[in-house]
């Protein structure tokens, strides 16, 4: 930190008059945005806590809140359900469970773990399957796509199994749906 922030800072401490306009205002504006957001239960967001500001007749940017909301980790409730991406049907056999959640190895391609997830991009959702040697710890497939289907998983297995010609490897994973 450089000597004349931190002096700098001393004396704003002392002295709070001295900060900056933008400082002091964004200071008020903390004090607003709070009580409006606690007046609703915290359940506004960014844009509803903007709205009300401007009909008590503050004169605010709506970047502004988002950024003050932000940084006091302020946050509204999220309309809608989460993705799904987990839908098994019950109908299904199901393989056993031979590692009983035991998941550790002492040898290479002794025992593969799978699984897949979603990344939300700003095109929409990407989907990622992977096997996992649980022994070195690593990716050793995968495969990403934009549709959630038998294909992706067996891809990335498909991967996995040319890259390391296994023998006798456990291969585990979670009961999903595909």
């Amino acid at each position: 930190m450089a000597p004349s922030s931190y002096y700098r800072h001393q004396q704003q401490s002392q002295h709070p008059q001295q900060r900056s306009r933008r400082c002091l205002k964004d200071e008020h504006l903390l004090i607003l945005i709070r009580n409006i957001w606690q007046q609703s239960r915290q359940i506004y967001g960014a844009r509803k806590v903007w709205r009300a500001l401007l009909r008590d007749g503050h004169r605010v940017a709506r970047c502004t809140v988002e950024h003050l909301m932000r940084k006091h980790q302020m946050q509204g409730v999220w309309r809608g359900k989460g993705k799904r991406t987990t839908v098994c049907d019950p109908q299904l056999q199901r393989a056993g469970d031979w590692v009983k959640r035991r998941l550790s190895a002492e040898s290479p391609n002794q025992l593969w773990v799978a699984d897949f997830t979603y990344v939300t991009t700003h095109q929409g959702f990407v989907y990622t399957a992977f096997v996992i040697d649980v022994f070195a710890r690593r990716i050793v497939g995968w495969k990403v796509s934009k549709r959630m289907d038998t294909d992706m998983v067996m891809d990335a297995l498909a991967q996995a199994l040319y890259a390391r010609c296994p023998k006798g490897v456990i291969h585990h994973s979670d009961r999903g749906s595909q």
